[in-house]
């Protein structure tokens, strides 16, 4: 049987850019895939309907409740039957196959986990967003997209283990799921592709930047910058990130004590200058459930956040 990629994508009120991600998949794909579109709880349902009926070869499914970034890749995952997950940001492009580059990277290298192309921005196809990914600080819990922002002039191409996978793009192994479980879905929002990482890596397996292969990613337009729902969840999920990643309890304490006492002052003192009040209620509110979920024994598994 010939092998395939269950590609899996979260359609949250973006009708127009899945489109045009199935559209670009069909006309220049050539390796053996599928689509599951996740339609993730879309204020206006017309939308999975909608999705149905212009791809009826497109797998739709709908979600009425949002289960987050996680776990509406989960319930894709659910629904795969391809020997590969290609999980992609529904506004993503491409103008050449990928998929093939990808496989080959998993199909030659038992050792490699989870595998991200490079990744540059639409209609901006010269600019970079990815081309791997710097360690994480331990205490600041901060690191880069290699080449972000950059022009590339073929200084990243060069395919090379890195620490990190994108979420806007990433391939695994449908059989290592058993070796690390699916995406953690208590975050909701952020950091799950990077928890995943680490349980890949705790695994044994290692993560790789392909240069070989290019996603055009555009602007998000699910979660504005700097709105209070971003706001909220990169302040929590920080906290949970540091609980579940670092070994060490000296290093965890540490990252503890910065996000409290340096990394959240800092913030809310910048939106008050700014002006930016909205957010400072996000802000406490992200530190104190943060600070709640780590003091607490958690069902990591169950628990569902709120915002």
């Amino acid at each position: 049987m010939a092998r395939q990629v269950s590609i899996i994508t979260i359609n949250y009120n973006g009708l127009k850019d899945t489109g045009e991600m199935i559209e670009a998949f069909k006309a220049h794909e050539t390796f053996p895939y599928e689509i599951i579109v996740v339609d993730n709880a879309s204020r206006d349902p017309e939308e999975y309907a909608i999705l149905k009926e212009r791809h009826p070869a497109v797998r739709v499914i709908r979600s009425e409740r949002n289960l987050g970034f996680a776990g509406g890749n989960n319930l894709g995952i659910s629904h795969a039957s391809g020997d590969y997950l290609l999980f992609l940001n529904n506004d993503t492009l491409i103008d050449r196959p990928v998929l093939e580059n990808l496989v080959k990277v998993l199909d030659l290298n038992p050792r490699i986990g989870g595998v991200s192309p490079k990744i540059a921005c639409w209609p901006d196809k010269k600019r970079l967003q990815y081309a791997g990914s710097t360690p994480m600080s331990p205490v600041c819990l901060r690191n880069e997209s290699i080449g972000f922002g950059q022009i590339d002039k073929g200084l990243f191409d060069r395919s090379r283990e890195t620490a990190f996978t994108h979420g806007a793009a990433m391939m695994i192994r449908t059989s290592d799921l058993k070796k690390f479980g699916k995406m953690p879905e208590f975050y909701f929002l952020y950091y799950e592709e990077l928890d995943w990482c680490v349980q890949i890596k705790r695994a044994g397996l290692a993560i790789w930047y392909e240069a070989t292969a290019t996603v055009y990613h555009k602007e998000s337009m699910s979660v504005g910058k700097q709105s209070p729902l971003q706001v909220y969840y990169h302040t929590r999920n920080r906290l949970l990130f540091a609980k579940r990643s670092i070994d060490k309890r000296d290093e965890r304490i540490y990252s503890y004590i910065y996000q409290t006492l340096v990394a959240f002052p800092k913030r809310f003192l910048a939106y008050l200058r700014k002006g930016r009040f909205q957010l400072l209620g996000a802000l406490s509110k992200g530190l104190i459930n943060g600070l709640v979920a780590i003091n607490k024994d958690m069902d990591y598994g169950k628990e569902l956040p709120s915002y």
